[in-house]
C-alpha cells in the first residue's frame, strides 16, 4: 500500500497510514456504531487481525485513529473498498475522502483497475467517480472461481442469496481507475 499521507482539515492535521496490528481495537471502536445500525457487517477480532494488511487508518491531530478502511483484492483487476468507517465527530471533515484516496492509491500500486463497493453512501462515492451497477462485472469463468470463496464480501459482490438479507438496501457501485 501507499505510504503515509498527510492533510489538513478544518479540525486540524490528519494523516492516513497503513494499519498496525495494535489498531484492531480502534477499528472495532470505529465500526461498532455502523454494525449496530446494520450499515456494516461485524467482524471478529481474529478476522480483523488476519486482514490487517488490507486496512488504512486515518489519525487525528492527537494521534488517535479517527477512521479506517480496507481494500480487499478479488481478482487480478478488481478489488473492493470495505469497512470504511469514521468517528462520528469527524464526519464531513475530509477524513473519508482522504481514506478513500489512500485506498485507491493502494489499488493502483497493486495494478488494480476497478474498485467495487457496496454502500448506503451513494452520494459520497459518486463524488469520487463511482457509478451504480446492477449486473455482474466479471466474466462467467471468473464468477465460477469467485463463488468458491468463503469471504462474505465476495459473496456480497456476487449477490449470492445467502447474504442478501445483510445487504438489503445497499447500492453496488464501481469505479474504473484512470491509467497513470
Amino acid at each position: 500500500m501507499a505510504s503515509e499521507s498527510k492533510g489538513t482539515t478544518a479540525r486540524g492535521p490528519i494523516s492516513v497510514r497503513r494499519a498496525l496490528a495494535s489498531d484492531v481495537p480502534h477499528i472495532q471502536r470505529l465500526i461498532s456504531p455502523y454494525v449496530a445500525q446494520r450499515i456494516l457487517l461485524g467482524k471478529d477480532n481474529v478476522t480483523l487481525y488476519g486482514s490487517i494488511q488490507q486496512f488504512q487508518i486515518a489519525v487525528g491531530p492527537d494521534g488517535v485513529p479517527i477512521g479506517c478502511g480496507a481494500l480487499n483484492v478479488f481478482w487480478d483487476d478488481i478489488a473492493e473498498v470495505r469497512t470504511l468507517a469514521l468517528d462520528a465527530d469527524w464526519i464531513h471533515h475530509g477524513v473519508g475522502h482522504a481514506l478513500l484516496d489512500g485506498l485507491e492509491g493502494a489499488a493502483r500500486d497493486l495494478g488494480i483497475g476497478r474498485i467495487f463497493c457496496l454502500t448506503f453512501e451513494v452520494g459520497f462515492f459518486t463524488k469520487h467517480g463511482y457509478l451504480e451497477i446492477g449486473e455482474s462485472v466479471v466474466s462467467p469463468d471468473v464468477y465460477a472461481e469467485l463463488v468458491r470463496s468463503s469471504d462474505e464480501g465476495v459473496a456480497e459482490f456476487l449477490e449470492l442469496a445467502r447474504v442478501k438479507p445483510n445487504t438489503l438496501g445497499n447500492t453496488r457501485m464501481l469505479k474504473v481507475l484512470p491509467v497513470v
